[in-house]
C-alpha cells in the first residue's frame, strides 16, 4: 500500500494565528484562513481554511471549508473539501468530508463519512 504524505501549511501565509498562550470559549466564525496554536472551545463556523497545530486543544463542533488537524479535536469535524490528519492528531468525534486523509500513527475515535456535508459556514 502506499503511503500517504499530505503537506503542511505555512504560517507566515496566514493572516490569523491564534498564538499558543490564547484561551477562547464561545462561537467563532471567519472568513479567511485561521491557525490555532492555543486552547479554543466552543464551535467553530469557517468558510475557509482552518489549521489545528501540533500543541493546540479544541473541544469544538466544526464546520469549515478545510479542516487540517496535527493536535487535539474533541468534537464533530465537517468539512466542504477535505479533512487531514497528521500523525500527529487526536479526533474524538465524527468527520464528515468528501475526503479525508489520515496519516499513519493518527489517533481517530469516531465514524467517519465521506460525503459533502450539508450546511452553511456562517
Amino acid at each position: 500500500m502506499t503511503e500517504v504524505q499530505i503537506s503542511a501549511v505555512d504560517e507566515e501565509q496566514l493572516d490569523t494565528v491564534l498564538a499558543g498562550d490564547v484561551e477562547f470559549s464561545g462561537s467563532m466564525t471567519f472568513k479567511k484562513p485561521l491557525m490555532i496554536k492555543g486552547r479554543v472551545s466552543g464551535v467553530i463556523r469557517s468558510e475557509s481554511e482552518l489549521y489545528i497545530d501540533e500543541k493546540a486543544v479544541v473541544e469544538a463542533d466544526i464546520k469549515a471549508l478545510v479542516v487540517s488537524v496535527k493536535g487535539s479535536v474533541k468534537g464533530d469535524i465537517a468539512a466542504r473539501e477535505r479533512v487531514e490528519l497528521f500523525a500527529s492528531s487526536s479526533v474524538d468525534g465524527d468527520v464528515t468530508a468528501p475526503q479525508i486523509t489520515m496519516e499513519t500513527g493518527c489517533r481517530f475515535n469516531g465514524a467517519c463519512k465521506m460525503a459533502a456535508p450539508d450546511f452553511d459556514a456562517r
